[in-house]
């Protein structure tokens, strides 16, 4: 087959490419959306203290939920068994397990959905062959990861059965970073489907540097995302609801009190939301800054529109995390929080995907 000067065949192909996996597009990104209401609801669970009120994992038996009164009285009985009733929710009545039982289950509901949901299409594409290789071993490894983040969870739960009132923060921040990473890779090959190329008027020099600039911000939204299941995983977030000091001092007295000293930067409430607030500063300077040198090259509208997005998904997430500070971590706001670092975390993919 030949073509033409203006390469009309080519174009033609591109397009055909570009049609045929739309469907996959679409499916992989309502499969964020899931993961999306995942991580809020997985939020909420851990603002309530609901994560341990199921103590024992059953994949397929564990999707009906109880519905006698028996059903209740037996799974509050396996709770006291824990140290969480004896030490936090000691003489719990029934209607007040109900309230954190709910939470849990719907987060454990949510991600038996997401894995049908992801499961099904996937088997449907690769019969329709609609899948090639490339795409298959993307596919595939994402499957992967949803498997190990559904034993992650788990082992992330046994942490709280045995000696500890709540589960391990490290636990607890690697369940959190896993399913950004999973919500990263579909989203990524999602938009990779949907603009396989980006035309960009100025130099590539200018637009790789960019480019780079874009993923060591998106880089540090992720580590920030992980400063703050820490965060919560030690409650800091309950401690110096001041700002922009925290009670008065730029940086706490507090911060080194633990030994051996790394342990501060996981342990200690104080360093903990230091760390925090550290990180989100670097990216309320770095963001505008980055927007400002994008405003000084010739881009395309979309990667245009990403880079005024990213910005203005930074204020909202930085006034949410602010206020969620100062009001000593309301369930609202706290969960709104955490959905707009989903959010900014995207704002930070698009741009990359768009500069690509």
């Amino acid at each position: 087959m030949q073509t033409n000067s203006s390469g009309s065949v080519p174009s033609v192909i591109s397009d055909k490419y570009t049609q045929s996996h739309i469907p996959i597009a679409i499916w992989l990104l309502i499969c964020c959306a899931l993961v999306f209401a995942m991580i809020v609801v997985g939020g909420v669970t851990r603002l309530t203290g609901s994560g341990l009120s199921i103590v024992e994992w059953k994949p397929i038996v564990g999707t009906i939920p109880p519905i006698s009164q028996e059903d209740w009285e037996v799974l509050l009985e396996k709770y006291r068994q824990i140290p969480q009733y004896e030490q936090v929710n000691k003489g719990m009545t029934l209607d007040e397990f109900k309230g954190i039982f709910w939470w849990e289950y719907f987060h454990r509901l949510l991600g038996r959905l997401i894995g049908l949901v992801y499961f099904i299409p996937f088997v449907y594409f690769i019969v329709r062959k609609r899948i090639d290789r490339l795409l298959g071993l993307k596919l595939s490894g994402i499957f992967a990861l949803g498997a190990l983040q559904g034993l992650m969870g788990w082992y992330m739960v046994m942490s709280g059965l045995a000696d500890n009132v709540y589960v391990s923060q490290y636990r607890l921040t690697a369940h959190l970073g896993l399913a950004f990473i999973i919500y990263a890779a579909m989203f990524w090959v999602a938009t990779g489907l949907l603009s396989p190329s980006n035309t960009h008027l100025s130099a590539p020099v200018s637009v790789h540097k960019l480019k780079r600039f874009a993923w060591l911000l998106t880089g540090l939204i992720f580590v920030m995302v992980l400063s703050g299941g820490l965060v919560a995983g030690i409650h800091a977030g309950r401690a110096y609801n001041t700002f922009p000091l925290m009670d008065g001092f730029l940086i706490p007295p507090a911060m080194f009190v633990l030994e051996p000293w790394y342990r501060n930067f996981f342990d200690n409430i104080t360093t903990v939301q230091f760390d925090h607030r550290l990180i989100a500063w670097l990216l309320i300077f770095s963001v505008p800054w980055f927007w400002f040198r994008a405003k000084q090259l010739s881009l395309s509208c979309s990667s245009r529109l990403a880079c005024h997005l990213l910005l203005l998904m930074l204020l909202i997430q930085a006034g949410l995390g602010i206020t969620t500070l100062l009001l000593s971590v309301p369930l609202t706001f706290a969960a709104a929080h955490q959905a707009g670092a989903v959010l900014l975390f995207t704002a930070g993919l698009w741009v990359c995907r768009k500069l690509s």
